[in-house]
């Protein structure tokens, strides 16, 4: 049960409060795309009838739960942040991740703004708007799940379902100072979730405690959703990546990263360097002349990139646009490439049992300066990608907790090997009590 469940007593009364600050601002409303009123309603009177009755379905029955428009709702089309998709056909059913929600007695609330089609990183949308970070509307909120991270700040929802292709998940749920868990890719199915790239996407949850995160997990992956047990951090290996991965850090989140390290190592935890410099390398060569994510996905747009449909970001026509001549020998040979790579890192991993590093290394930028001057604009994109690609690009799972007594919201990743997903919940619900004693 979350704190906002114990301190009010009924999933409706919760729902009216949250729907009431929808409502105030309606006007102005980047956050959500759509708000299912009447639907959510009902689904938190049942949950509360089965509360009256000692029958909840489990954790996440009354949990106002935000979804972000990727991924199918019955009956309506699926916009994915871009108006030339409303005029596609309404989805035949639910996502399964959303069906499965639903079944453990969720209370499904809306529809959340993102970066148009997924593909950039700041969460600026031209067509709806960009939600305001929840600590600062003037800065942007990340993304590409940018209403999704500002959902659970603002405590417009208690948990936020997003996908995560290059960091879309934990580079918002760091901005905003909440928790993002990226599982391993083929943990939860992809049905339903309009793609961005086949090979690297993944469905994670957003929210305010790692427990929350693990319960969504969970029943997302047909699982049955257990209280997360705490694993002890005495003896457990953390690797920091030293080089490319710690270069360029603001220096407030530096030393807020080096505090918590120290911490650690009090705690028992093995923390010592090492190196993946060169498999980091070896990844950016082979995918210099072109990202996997911007050639998958200009496959996934070729017909309307083609037909020359406007409007459509420049920023996401623009580079699809020219990955439309990407050779697919070329493709072929980075992602062989990809998967002996994978292989490696698995290998260099063996003797680590998470990496730990900044989830971004810069703090979140004003909307305006993005806005104006598009060079800044991409060196900001880079940034925030540089830390967080790399658990897509190796297959790896990660999950990025708040830094404690900071100016602005920025986060702490560990990153496992793939398949690590329960493991690395554990080894997070102790790292994030240790950080809360030291914001308390």
């Amino acid at each position: 049960m979350t704190d906002d469940q114990k301190a009010m007593t009924t999933s409706r009364d919760r729902l009216e409060r949250i729907l009431a600050v929808l409502e105030d601002r309606k006007d102005r409303e980047h956050t959500f795309l759509k708000v299912y009123r009447k639907e959510a309603c009902a689904a938190a009177d049942a949950s509360d009838r089965r509360r009256r009755s000692n029958a909840l379905l489990g954790p996440l029955d009354g949990t106002i739960i935000s979804i972000k428009d990727i991924f199918d709702v019955a009956g309506e089309p699926t916009l994915a942040g871009s108006v030339i998709r409303r005029s596609t056909p309404p989805a035949r059913e639910d996502a399964p991740i959303v069906q499965r929600l639903r079944k453990a007695g969720a209370v499904i609330l809306g529809k959340t703004n993102l970066d148009e089609f997924c593909f950039t990183t700041t969460g600026i949308n031209p067509h709806y708007g960009t939600p305001g970070n929840a600590c600062n509307p003037e800065l942007i909120p990340g993304g590409s799940s940018a209403g999704a991270a500002v959902s659970v700040a603002e405590r417009t929802c208690d948990i936020a379902i997003g996908s995560d292709t290059g960091g879309s998940v934990r580079i918002p749920a760091a901005l905003n100072g909440v928790v993002g868990f990226k599982p391993t890719a083929r943990r939860i199915p992809l049905d339903g979730a309009f793609p961005l790239s086949p090979s690297l996407d993944s469905i994670g949850p957003i929210a305010r405690s790692v427990a929350a995160c693990a319960f969504a997990d969970a029943i997302m992956a047909g699982e049955a959703a257990n209280e997360m047990s705490e694993l002890p951090l005495e003896g457990v290996q953390l690797g920091i990546p030293k080089g490319y991965l710690l270069s360029d850090v603001h220096g407030e989140i530096a030393a807020s990263m080096d505090n918590a390290l120290d911490l650690l190592r009090k705690n028992g935890a093995l923390v010592s360097e090492c190196d993946i410099d060169d498999l980091l390398e070896r990844m950016r060569a082979a995918t210099r002349e072109a990202s996997i994510a911007s050639v998958e996905a200009a496959e996934i747009h070729a017909d309307w990139l083609r037909a020359g449909i406007e409007p459509v970001n420049p920023r996401v026509s623009e580079p699809l646009r020219r990955r439309l001549k990407f050779p697919a020998w070329a493709y072929l040979r980075m992602m062989r490439t990809r998967s002996e790579l994978m292989a490696e890192m698995d290998d260099r991993l063996k003797c680590i049992d998470a990496l730990v590093l900044p989830t971004t290394p810069i703090f979140a930028p004003r909307i305006d300066h993005i806005d104006a001057d598009p060079e800044f604009a991409e060196q900001t994109e880079s940034l925030l990608l540089r830390n967080t690609q790399i658990a897509n690009q190796f297959d790896l799972t990660a999950i990025s907790l708040p830094l404690p007594r900071l100016s602005l919201p920025a986060g702490l990743t560990l990153t496992a090997r793939s398949g690590w997903d329960r493991r690395l919940l554990g080894w997070a619900t102790g790292v994030e009590k240790l950080l809360a004693s030291v914001g308390s």
